[in-house]
């Protein structure tokens, strides 16, 4: 986990900045890109850089806030991010493992005080610090001045929210069109969010009449957030032969931004589809990447792509249209006559299966999350004993700050095992013992699966 840093030269850091709020982990990712691109990084290193900072940003994020420092080493040439601290948090043990396999050069030094015990140690300490770095073409790291690449980060803000979401959507309507998704859902797609961006427009022109800074009131892009990410989210559930559906939606509490949970249910060709995903990530453009990967799931899906191909699809859609954005998704395909399924998992919470009258098992086939351009394993199939539940939920169910989050998962394994049978039931008997005070947006998803007829 740790890597020699080149030594620095005696100069000026390019960019420092504090992160102290979920705001000012998105504007790291952003500047962490706009940077890597400046001094010369490839596609794919600019999002994997961006992608580890957003990580360690939100699993260190405190009220307290850190620096986070950005600097052009010219001997060996390379770029160097830097998280520093001066309170007792820690970096996870998971989150660590996962952007040191992005980024193999990431050094993490705790505190001198816990130096000689482990990262999760529940331990007083005074600080830590992690640097990042990513080699770079020895060209620009000579002639690049600290005052262009100042420039150049702060070029790269976008505009207003307004125009963000314009780009958003002229991106999914371009991205539909090259996957030849069919004629009659393109056109009911297009309908679909030609509307729901007329109503958002008005919404953003009506406040900012009466507000000359609308973005950067939390209250009301809150409340704009939240009904711009229900109205993504599926209106009614399919009505599948043998199969009963139950799906609740509870959205964290009113004091913390909007993520990016959804959930789908669509007839294909080959059966059944069922899905729950996550962008990564708390803000409207959260919502707003939601919403374009549920409609391209939906368009992909018409096709009759197995799980596994779906995910590969929506995997090149979010690199090519959302470069820095990640998002966990599982898909599960149920065949006709409800004996069978199969898994695709990308980085999510691991499906319950819950057969009558044995013991529940997750179905732990994982993947890569979407975004981050990795190859996605084949789909693996299940056999379904009649009367058997499945659930799928958003980790704001089980996850906490406070809590080990497999000690959680078996507590909703046994909890399920031991609730009602019928899903809407299940799903109301489960947010009453988990979800009392959400952090995070909650989806549960439960289906009961019997022969047809």
């Amino acid at each position: 986990m740790n890597a020699p840093v080149p030594r620095t030269r005696g100069h000026a850091p390019a960019l420092v900045t504090s992160v102290g709020t979920e705001k000012d982990v998105f504007d790291l990712r952003r500047r962490a890109k706009a940077i890597a691109h400046a001094v010369g990084l490839d596609n794919r290193d600019q999002v994997r850089l961006a992608t580890a900072l957003s990580e360690l940003g939100r699993d260190l994020l405190r009220p307290a806030p850190m620096t986070a420092t950005f600097d052009v080493l010219r001997e060996p040439a390379a770029l160097k991010a830097s998280l520093r601290w001066r309170d007792d948090r820690v970096p996870g043990n998971e989150s660590l493992a996962a952007v040191t396999r992005l980024l193999p050069q990431t050094r993490y030094e705790p505190a001198p005080d816990t130096a000689d015990r482990p990262a999760t140690a529940a331990v007083l300490s005074r600080g830590g610090r992690i640097d990042i770095i990513c080699p770079v073409p020895e060209l620009a790291a000579r002639t690049l001045e600290v005052a262009q690449l100042r420039a150049l980060v702060e070029a790269d803000a976008p505009a207003s929210a307004i125009d963000d979401l314009q780009a958003q959507t002229r991106d999914l309507i371009a991205a539909l069109e090259e996957a030849h998704a069919q004629r009659d859902e393109l056109e009911r797609l297009n309908e679909e969010l030609t509307e729901t961006n007329a109503g958002v427009m008005a919404l953003y022109a009506e406040l900012t009449v009466e507000h000359k800074d609308v973005v950067e009131r939390f209250g009301q892009e809150h409340e704009l957030a939240l009904t711009l990410q229900r109205t993504f989210l599926p209106a009614t559930l399919p009505d599948s032969p043998g199969v009963e559906l139950a799906v609740r939606y509870l959205p964290a509490a009113a004091t913390a931004e909007i993520g990016g949970d959804f959930y789908e249910a669509v007839d294909t060709p080959h059966g059944l589809l069922l899905a729950v995903g996550d962008v990564v990530g708390h803000s409207l453009q959260a919502a707003v990447v939601m919403g374009q990967l549920r409609h391209a799931l939906r368009a992909y899906a018409a096709q009759g792509h197995p799980p596994h191909v779906l995910l590969r699809h929506l995997d090149h859609l979010l690199g090519l249209h959302q470069p820095g954005w990640t998002t966990s998704v599982c898909i599960v395909l149920i065949e006709p006559g409800n004996a069978l399924m199969h898994v695709a998992n990308a980085g999510h919470l691991p499906p319950l299966l819950l057969p009558p009258g044995g013991p529940p098992r997750y179905l732990h086939e994982h993947g890569p999350l979407l975004g981050l351009g990795l190859p996605h394993p084949r789909a693996v199939s299940h056999r379904i004993e009649p009367n058997s539940v499945l659930l799928m939920v958003t980790d704001g169910l089980v996850e906490t700050r406070d809590s080990d989050l497999y000690d959680r998962l078996r507590l909703l394994s046994s909890t399920a095992a031991a609730g009602p049978d019928e899903p809407e039931a299940l799903c109301t008997r489960l947010l009453d013992v988990f979800a009392a005070e959400p952090d995070d947006d909650i989806i549960v998803f439960a289906a009961r699966l019997r022969p047809p007829g």
